[in-house]
């Protein structure tokens, strides 16, 4: 996940700060000293960092912050603020025009970004919001990108308008935008060609394509884990055609989170979303003040609360509730558990969300362990999952075959499963008298180490 360094580290530093009582001049210096240098690996922008750094400084080392009561955490909330200001202060969404009149989108960026499989995500977010988007595939050259979009488009329910290859991208474009008129769509996207670095014939097809056509937004699509070429990229976009926002893709990956905390700076164009993962629904709006919050270790419990009410099925939470009271619950029970977890992109992204749960570098959450879970559970009969209570153990070897893992894996499971009922029914005998109580069914999944051993 991306920041995940970077926020151990600056977590660090304020661990040190808070724990001093009082904060001379020379303990914020050190403390910035160790900031910058956490924000240079962590790739931000050098002048960026410059920047961001001096003006902490002057606000941080004021008379009011170092004799106040909690001098540590006044300079943490500098920090934040500062944050939140380098990357935008406010939330940026495309800029449409009213429903009935059509708005028109220009996708670009380089090879390898994401822009095709983003075009797509984007349309889905414009029709989930009552918008009639239409595709266009401007992208002639790279093999399967019109079935790419094609594809994704269907996927999103969203209609994709296609010349095939033979075509002038400036044409596609433009019969793209009639065919949308005709057919009383509001949203035209269009995905264009992208090369594997800048380059003159890519900036040249994009500027005819402006010319002819009258774009309301250009966004461009930039991949988080090149770092200060992603920085340079938008830049370079930005001076030659002109871009409206940026939207940051593979966050999810292994990066060290410097384009989000540069590109705002350098280009002042705003990053308007976020790609969290390959399906199509990863794409979170990017919220400047819930980053930075992240990024220091806070969490970002809004955006937890939003993606549960986005993913989880509240009727299953509440049937499960009940079981979970009762102590019923069976295999079948948890195998949906564990998909309304995998929905929400797994236990790393709800810890990466919740207050001081920063995973340090070298925690590395096992995702995969779930499979072998799963794939246990799926080698029970429906009988078995709904009444663990006859699982012999030829039953277990039989089950162990299946799943292709030893016996001992399979006692272990339903040695968990044990535990986990005992406790759910010694919590509910002391709730009894204590007045009417909720229990939410997720937290089977959250906080130390749980029953099921994850």
């Amino acid at each position: 996940m991306a920041f995940e360094s970077l926020s151990a580290k600056l977590q660090n530093v304020f661990k040190n700060l808070r724990s001093k009582g009082v904060l001379t001049e020379a303990d914020v210096k050190a403390a910035l000293k160790e900031v910058k240098l956490a924000l240079l690996e962590a790739d931000v922008n050098f002048k960026v960092v410059k920047t961001f750094i001096k003006s902490v400084e002057a606000r941080a080392i004021g008379q009011d912050v170092l004799t106040s009561l909690s001098p540590g955490q006044m300079v943490i909330k500098i920090v934040n603020e500062e944050m939140v200001s380098l990357m935008g202060s406010e939330t940026t969404e495309i800029k449409l025009k009213p429903a009935g009149e059509l708005t028109v989108i220009l996708m670009c960026g380089l090879q390898g970004a994401g822009k095709t499989t983003t075009t797509a995500k984007i349309a889905g977010k414009l029709k989930s919001k009552g918008r009639k988007p239409l595709l266009v595939a401007c992208d002639i050259y790279r093999p399967a990108a019109i079935e790419q979009l094609q594809i994704n488009g269907n996927k999103q329910g969203v209609e994709t308008f296609s010349m095939g290859t033979k075509h002038n991208p400036v044409d596609i474009a433009k019969a793209g935008i009639e065919h949308a008129k005709a057919g009383n769509f509001d949203v035209v996207i269009l995905d264009t060609a992208g090369r594997l670095h800048v380059d003159e014939d890519m900036m040249v097809e994009l500027e005819a394509i402006k010319a002819s056509t009258s774009i309301d937004q250009t966004i461009l699509v930039v991949d988080a884990m090149t770092g200060q070429d992603a920085v340079n990229a938008a830049s370079a976009f930005n001076d030659r055609i002109g871009i409206d926002g940026v939207i940051l893709t593979k966050m999810d990956g292994d990066t060290r989170g410097g384009a989000a905390l540069s590109v705002k700076q350098v280009t002042g164009k705003p990053i308007l979303y976020v790609g969290m993962g390959e399906k199509l629904s990863d794409l979170e709006q990017f919220y400047p003040d819930r980053m930075a919050s992240r990024i220091l270790g806070m969490g970002d419990i809004l955006s937890l609360i939003e993606k549960a009410e986005q993913d989880l099925d509240k009727e299953k939470a509440i049937e499960m509730s009940k079981k979970l009271k009762k102590a019923e619950f069976d295999f079948n029970d948890f195998l949906d558990q564990l998909e309304q977890l995998k929905k929400m992109g797994g236990i790393s992204s709800i810890l990466s969300m919740l207050p001081g749960m920063g995973l340090p570098d070298n925690l590395d959450i096992d995702e995969d362990a779930f499979k072998g879970i799963e794939a246990i559970i799926h080698s029970m009969t429906l009988k078995e999952r709904a009444n663990p209570a006859i699982i012999n153990v030829s039953r277990k070897n039989r089950i162990a075959r299946g799943a292709g893992v030893d016996i001992s894996e399979v006692n272990k499971l339903m040695k968990q499963y044990e535990q986990t009922k005992k406790m759910m029914k010694q919590m509910n005998a002391s709730m009894k008298g204590k007045g009417k109580k909720k229990f939410n069914p997720m937290s089977m999944f959250g906080g130390g180490k749980n029953p099921f051993g994850f």
